[in-house]
């Protein structure tokens, strides 16, 4: 019999005139019951926060909640808080369930003022604009920035960062970066490309420019694709594999787990052909480099000797 995994917080909920919880601010989520924290001054200081908001036909509540981070998503504010857990770096990506959590989130019109149902963002937007509120997206996922900004990370912008994402300190992503739910870095990270939903990357690591880390919202099956350590994914490369410490991708290469490989420095077979495997079978195997011979234009895995890249230490301080 296994403890109960708590998570709590203390929150102010975004309420539509028709009753939907359309999202849930938490300052301070913690990783324990509501009956092991004090939540009075908490509860007192964000209830002079709330109140209706005529313009968005929106009402603003005090909620107080604890979920059981191992069982499914039970409500609006339930997924806020688990979204909230991964951005605050209490949990990291793949250690909570996040089972149902697109049936809980409304898919909202976001502005700059807030929430807003998009039927009634879409009939007032001549009202809204005489407010100065705009609406810069519609999602079910707002930017993790209107909730959460995570120490010592840089975001070139915002917008591509969405509210579950996991920022470890040193991370810069920049303008062209995208980082999804449930995804991230756990050391300081240089992120140019994509970060796809489930996948890790480790401290020392670059996703180049125009990279894309295939997830299990993308393609990738139930594998989760996971970056090693100082490990380089050239710019425009792609990856539906794990790779471990000190491995390089070049630039503009595709590696799945179905795409044949090329064992360059094995010997090779009786009949003189060289050793040819999935990807799969490379997964997360340290130092490796991955590339396209261009004289054959097979795809071939070398040994690498000693680290990978190393990163700027002066842009990630």
């Amino acid at each position: 019999m296994t403890d109960t995994r708590w998570a709590s917080g203390v929150g102010i909920a975004t309420i539509a005139s028709d009753g939907t919880v359309l999202d849930t601010w938490y300052p301070s989520p913690a990783l324990s019951p509501l009956s092991a924290r004090d939540v009075s001054t908490e509860r007192d200081a964000l209830a002079r926060q709330t109140g209706p908001d005529d313009r968005r036909d929106v009402v603003t509540d005090v909620v107080e909640i604890e979920v059981d981070l191992d069982a499914p998503v039970g409500s609006t504010s339930d997924a806020y808080l688990r979204l909230h857990a991964l951005s605050h770096l209490l949990v990291a990506p793949n250690e909570i369930s996040l089972e149902g959590i697109f049936a809980h989130l409304p898919n909202n019109a976001w502005t700059n003022a807030g929430p807003a149902t998009p039927a009634f963002a879409a009939a007032n937007l001549p009202t809204l604009r005489r407010a100065g509120i705009q609406v810069y997206a519609q999602d079910k996922f707002p930017r993790m920035t209107d909730y959460v900004l995570p120490e010592g990370v840089r975001i070139g912008d915002a917008s591509r960062i969405r509210l579950g994402a996991h920022l470890a300190p040193g991370t810069v992503v920049m303008h062209e970066g995208f980082v999804n739910f449930n995804a991230g870095t756990v050391g300081s990270s240089m992120v140019e490309g994509r970060i796809s939903q489930g996948v890790v990357v480790g401290d020392g690591s670059d996703i180049g420019g125009g990279a894309s880390i295939m997830g299990t919202l993308s393609g990738g099956g139930t594998h989760r694709v996971s970056i090693g350590e100082r490990t380089l994914l050239g710019a425009n490369a792609g990856l539906g594999i794990s790779l471990g410490d000190d491995c390089v991708v070049e630039a503009g290469l595709y590696v799945t787990a179905g795409t044949k490989i090329v064992l360059a420095d094995e010997p090779k077979t009786a009949d003189g052909a060289p050793q040819i495997v999935k990807g799969a079978q490379l997964s997360g195997v340290n130092g490796l480099l991955f590339l396209r011979n261009s004289v054959t234009g097979s795809i071939e895995a070398r040994r690498r000797q000693g680290v990978g890249v190393t990163l700027n230490e002066t842009l990630h301080a």
